[in-house]
């Protein structure tokens, strides 16, 4: 049988922790050759409405550990502004509804396994990586996070932070008052910990050891100006990396890999963090096709260090109290949802979760 596995089974089997060590196995086997992953391929199509267009993105990758996983999401995306701020929204059919699935696969015998909504799992999966930059690049003692951004990833990565640190206080600032003020409530509820919520974003930097932007904005929202020494950089959205001033003043980054380049062809390496076809190029596109732009590659060569050279022991990460580090996954997301959702398939069944449908459904007697 093939299990349908739902956001609601996911979150009662899947655990930040579990989340971490799967990420990490899935970065060191990709080190080891044991496992591979391609980049996500976004294609995107202009709609009868020209303020959105269609975008279908996906992403792939498995190991010799026995899965093989593809991500995959069908939406409609679009931007708005909201408190002075551009942000990306995306839906599938309605506003409200979205549509994202990981089909895991066997790689023994090529079984479909599952159909996993991709929800929970996408948020865990983010904050892990998050949670990882932690864990290897800020300082040991460091107690104190600035946030911005108070919905479903700001959520996710505090999860992940505690789960490396012992974490004591949080700053947390975001445009609509009402929400960071949930956010602190649930935060001082459920760890314990001192909570601020700022009444400008600036407050969040000060005295921060870990500054985190998590936002749904389709501009950068962090500000070099207000970064202070020692402090460890985390940056969801904003077109994915954090802005220019915040860069000029990272001393050491953390790539955790890019995938590697295609069999017989060792001058293809590819490092962006997506790759687009479109449509009626000329077009004007939003979200990640947003003026044309390709993913980010690799941000700062000359200050880079990658997990591989970390787990190898052949070049150290933070060698200082007073650095800024930044930390992000490079390309790899085909080597998460593998992983990720492998771990999660083996704890619903083993918890009796999830749907059955039949396999035969799937399969055929006509070669493909």
């Amino acid at each position: 049988m093939t299990l349908i596995i739902n956001n609601d089974d996911v979150a009662k089997v899947l655990t930040m922790e579990e989340t971490i060590a799967a990420l990490e196995q899935s970065y060191s086997d990709l080190v080891s050759g044991e496992a591979i992953c391609r980049p996500r391929i976004d294609v995107r199509i202009p709609t009868s409405d020209p303020a959105k267009n269609y975008q279908f993105g996906s992403m792939e990758g498995g190991s010799t550990r026995g899965y093989f996983a593809v991500r995959m999401k069908s939406d409609i995306v679009y931007e708005t502004q909201y408190n002075g701020v551009t942000t990306q929204e995306k839906y599938c059919r309605e506003p409200g509804t979205f549509c994202g699935l990981i089909f895991l696969t066997s790689v023994d015998n090529g079984e479909p396994l599952a159909f996993i909504n991709d929800g929970h799992l996408q948020h865990m999966r983010v904050g892990a990586d998050g949670g990882i930059g932690v864990k290897y690049m800020a300082r040991k003692d460091a107690t104190v996070v600035g946030m911005l951004g108070s919905g479903g990833m700001s959520r996710t990565h505090m999860q992940a932070f505690n789960a490396v640190r012992t974490l004591k206080k949080l700053q947390v600032f975001s445009p609509t008052r009402a929400n960071s003020e949930a956010f602190a409530a649930e935060v001082r509820a459920r760890y314990n910990i001192e909570v601020e919520v700022c009444s400008a974003p600036e407050q969040v930097y000060r005295g921060a050891d870990i500054v985190a932007a998590l936002t749904d904005s389709a501009v950068p929202v962090m500000d070099g100006a207000c970064l202070e020494k020692g402090q460890h950089i985390v940056n969801i959205g904003g077109s994915g990396i954090p802005d220019q001033a915040s860069l000029d003043r990272v001393d050491v980054y953390l790539r955790f890999g890019s995938t590697p380049a295609p069999v017989g062809h060792p001058d293809f390496p590819v490092h962006d963090e997506f790759i687009g076809w479109e449509a009626r190029p000329g077009t004007r596109k939003f979200g990640d096709g947003r003026s044309s732009k390709r993913g980010h590659g690799i941000t700062l060569p000359d200050r880079m260090v990658t997990f591989a050279e970390i787990l190898q022991g052949t070049k150290p990460g933070r060698t200082s109290d007073d650095q800024i580090t930044y930390s992000e996954r490079g390309n790899l997301q085909g080597a998460q949802f593998f992983a990720v959702a492998g771990r999660t398939y083996e704890l619903a069944k083993a918890a009796g979760l999830g749907r059955d449908i039949p396999t035969d459904w799937f399969l055929q007697d006509i070669r493909n």
